[in-house]
C-alpha cells in the first residue's frame, strides 16, 4: 500500500455537512437578515431542543465547553475552598474549568481497559472539602451511571458530568448529561455535534442552576443593566445555535454510523490483538457514540506507537493521540503537586494509545483498509 493509493483523513466533516448545506445556509441567511446575533430566538430554540435530546429540562448555551464547566460548577454552588474529583486522563479543559471556578481539582487515575475514571481510587481522596465529582464520559463512552450515583450518594457529593465527547451517548438507561445535577458539553467543530467555531452548553434538571447559569454567561445580569453577580461574557452565538439546530436532528444517525464503524474496527483488528493492538473496551454497546476510536499499542507490538504512526501517515492514513500527556504531568499544572508515577494507568495509556480515523461516512472498505495497513506494517 502506498500514499498514492490511500487517503483516509482522521476526520472528514463533508459527509455531515454536504447533504444539509442548503439548510445551514438558509439558517445563516435568516440570522443575517434578522440581525439578532446575540441571545437571539434561535439560541433559545436550540437550548430547548438540545436539553430535550439529552433527557433534561434546561439548556444554556455558552461560548465554549470550558466555560460550560467553569460557569456550570459555579452555578451549582462550587467555588473557592471546594475540592472537585477529576480524572487525570482527560483533555486539560476539564481541569481548567475547575480552576476557573476557583475550586481545587483533585486528580485520580483511570482504568486501563476503558480509560474511564477509577471510582475506587476516587473514594480514597474524598475529604471534608470534597464537594463534587466530575466524571468525564471519554471518547464517547459514559462512566457507569449506577456506579456514579452510588458513589455520590455514599459520599454526599454533586455529580457534574463532562459530556464534551458524548453527545447523546447512553448507558444503563441514562443519556449523557442526565445523571447528575448538571453537565457540560462542547460544540467544537470536530465533536459529534459540532458548530462552525467554538461553543458549549450546560444542561440540567434544576431550574435554579439554569437561571443562575444564564446570569453568569451574560455579565451576571438577570435583566438588562441589573447585575446580581460578577458574571462574565460567555454566550453561544445565535449563528452557531442556528447551525447546531439544523444539525441536531441528524445526530442520532451520525452516532449510529460511528458505532457501526467501531464494530467494524473491532472485527477487523481482532487478529492483531496478539500483536499488541487492543481497542479500548466498550462497556456500553450501542450507547457508545465513538467520538474517537482508540486502541492501545502495547509492548507486545513489534514496533513503537510513534513508528506505527509514521508508517500509517506515509501510507496515507491520519491518526491522533488523545492524550499524550496526562493532566498531572502538564508543565503548567505542576503547582497541583503531582509527580510522574502517581497515576500509573493514565501514564501507561498516554504512552500506548492511538486514535484511528473515525467519523460518520467512514465506510467498511476504509475501516478494512486501515486495519489491513496496520497488519501489513506490523508484520513486515
Amino acid at each position: 500500500m502506498t500514499s498514492s493509493s490511500i487517503h483516509i483523513p482522521f476526520v472528514d466533516l463533508s459527509f455531515q455537512h454536504e447533504p444539509i448545506q442548503a439548510q445551514i445556509e438558509a439558517a445563516v441567511r435568516a440570522i443575517l437578515h434578522q440581525g439578532n446575533f446575540v441571545l437571539g430566538e434561535e439560541l433559545a430554540d436550540f437550548e430547548r431542543a438540545f436539553a430535550l435530546a439529552c433527557g433534561v429540562r434546561y439548556g444554556v448555551g455558552v461560548a465554549s465547553g470550558t466555560d460550560a464547566i467553569a460557569l456550570g460548577l459555579q452555578a451549582c454552588g462550587i467555588g473557592e475552598g471546594d475540592e472537585v474529583i477529576v480524572p487525570t486522563n482527560t483533555f486539560i479543559a476539564t481541569v481548567i474549568g475547575v480552576l476557573k471556578a476557583k475550586a481545587t481539582p483533585v486528580l485520580v487515575d483511570c482504568h486501563l481497559d476503558t480509560a474511564l475514571i477509577d471510582l475506587e481510587a476516587a473514594a480514597k481522596v474524598v475529604t471534608a472539602q470534597t464537594k463534587a465529582i466530575l466524571p468525564v464520559h471519554l471518547y464517547g463512552q459514559m462512566v457507569s451511571p449506577a456506579q456514579l450515583l452510588d458513589f455520590a450518594s455514599n459520599h454526599n457529593l454533586i455529580v457534574f458530568e463532562d459530556s464534551a465527547q458524548a453527545h447523546l451517548a447512553k448507558r444503563e438507561g441514562y443519556l449523557a448529561g442526565s445523571i447528575g445535577l448538571a453537565s457540560a458539553f462542547s460544540f467544537y467543530p470536530s465533536k459529534n455535534l459540532g458548530a462552525f467555531g467554538d461553543g458549549g452548553a450546560l444542561v440540567t434538571h434544576d431550574e435554579q442552576v439554569a437561571k443562575t447559569m444564564r446570569s453568569y454567561r451574560n455579565y451576571g445580569a438577570t435583566q438588562k443593566y441589573i447585575h446580581v453577580n460578577p458574571g462574565t461574557n460567555s454566550r453561544l452565538d445565535t449563528l452557531q445555535a442556528a447551525i447546531l439546530k439544523v444539525k441536531l436532528p441528524h445526530l442520532s444517525a451520525w452516532n449510529q454510523a460511528r458505532n457501526t464503524a467501531a464494530q467494524q474496527y473491532d472485527r477487523a483488528l481482532e487478529p492483531l490483538r496478539d500483536r499488541g493492538i487492543t481497542p479500548i473496551r466498550n462497556e456500553s454497546g450501542s450507547g457508545h457514540v465513538y467520538h474517537l476510536y482508540v486502541a492501545r499499542v502495547s509492548e507486545a507490538c513489534p514496533m513503537t506507537r510513534e513508528t506505527l504512526q509514521e508508517k500509517l501517515a506515509a501510507a496515507g492514513i491520519q491518526t491522533g493521540i488523545h492524550y499524550p500527556i496526562p493532566c498531572h504531568l502538564q508543565p503548567a499544572y505542576q503547582f497541583l503537586g503531582y509527580q510522574a508515577g502517581d497515576f500509573p494507568n493514565a501514564e501507561t495509556l498516554s504512552r500506548e494509545i492511538i486514535s484511528l480515523p473515525m467519523y460518520p461516512g467512514l465506510d467498511e472498505t476504509q475501516v478494512k483498509t486501515v486495519a489491513g495497513c496496520l497488519q501489513e506494517i506490523i508484520n513486515l
